[in-house]
């Protein structure tokens, strides 16, 4: 089978907020090449103990994804175009070109893991299904997590970000609801944690399949993680689905322009004192973000930073 290729070429400045833009299209699985130095965590991952050096970061990037033949390829750049013409308001995109061509079908299920190892955030193990947990972290929290092509392993920033909140704020008697739960890595966190129920919504079917295998090969009881798909922004169907002043816990990773006309809609299934935990914030959009949570009556507790994205951590008044 034959895909059609598309590269587009961008700054390295732009690579992470470019590859999210496209996710929300619907355009999984990028391919990133660019000249960027491998930093002391990602060293870590490769198991090696010297590194060769490699050519200096000329500040280019290249993003890679694949469309089927007979998807609507002018539709999807049609989209691609728009989105970032709107990205471009607010920082610079290089050149950002896109050159199609055609290539050969590739083993895409399985080529992804030869990138991705276990690791820690903090004190919990993440690891995928087909590495062993070595003898000295048998005693650790360990989250099994085989995202497919789909979804995130937890490596980014702001999954991490989020994770460090839900350390803080989770308890044995918590409602939590995860609004864009990809694979379902934060409630399933959540409930190792020790909270007594989630709630995911996504607008991706697949989220469901990617759900239910990584709660069960992490254990969760079947029950204690639900998976809803639809906008719970505007679906009023899935809003009373998901319920009203319910949970302890809304926890959203997702991008700032989604978070926005978020904040105001989610703060009806909260519970007088719920925390509102937020990420998948590039800095730049930090104030915007702050802004819409106290219009939206928030008090903002804590906001933390890692790299370039940001994490707006506020609660509900009681």
């Amino acid at each position: 089978m034959k895909w059609n290729k598309f590269t587009l070429k961008t700054t390295t400045e732009a690579e992470d907020v470019v590859i999210s833009t496209l996710a929300d299209i619907g355009i999984q699985g990028v391919e990133i090449e660019d000249k960027q130095p491998l930093t002391e965590e990602d060293k870590k991952q490769m198991f090696v103990d010297i590194m060769p050096e490699g050519p200096a970061d000329d500040g280019v990037a290249y993003l890679s994804f694949y469309l089927d033949v007979d998807e609507d390829k002018d539709e999807i750049l049609r989209r691609v175009c728009e989105e970032l013409a709107d990205l471009a308001n607010y920082m610079n995109l290089g050149e950002c070109s896109i050159v199609e061509s055609e290539t050969e079908d590739k083993d895409w299920i399985n080529n992804w893991k030869e990138y991705f190892h276990q690791f820690y955030v903090d004190d919990i193990l993440i690891i995928p299904s087909w590495e062993e947990v070595k003898p000295e972290d048998q005693d650790k929290m360990i989250l099994h997590i085989d995202p497919g092509t789909a979804f995130g392993t937890g490596m980014h920033e702001t999954t991490q970000l989020c994770i460090r909140q839900l350390k803080k704020y989770v308890t044995s008697e918590t409602q939590l609801l995860d609004v864009g739960t990809g694979s379902g890595i934060l409630g399933i966190i959540a409930l190792k944690l020790g909270a007594k129920h989630v709630v995911g919504t996504d607008l991706d079917p697949c989220a469901v399949s990617a759900v239910e295998e990584n709660t069960q090969v992490n254990g969760v009881p079947e029950g204690d993680f639900d998976m809803m798909i639809g906008n719970i922004i505007d679906d009023k169907e899935v809003q009373e689905k998901v319920g009203y002043n319910k949970y302890d816990i809304v926890v959203a990773n997702i991008l700032a322009d989604v978070l926005v006309p978020l904040t105001p809609v989610i703060i009806n299934q909260m519970k007088p004192g719920a925390i509102y935990i937020t990420s998948g914030i590039i800095d730049m959009k930090e104030k915007e973000v702050r802004q819409a949570v106290e219009a939206a009556g928030l008090e903002i507790l804590e906001v933390t930073y890692q790299g370039e994205w940001v994490s707006v951590t506020a609660r509900k008044g009681c």
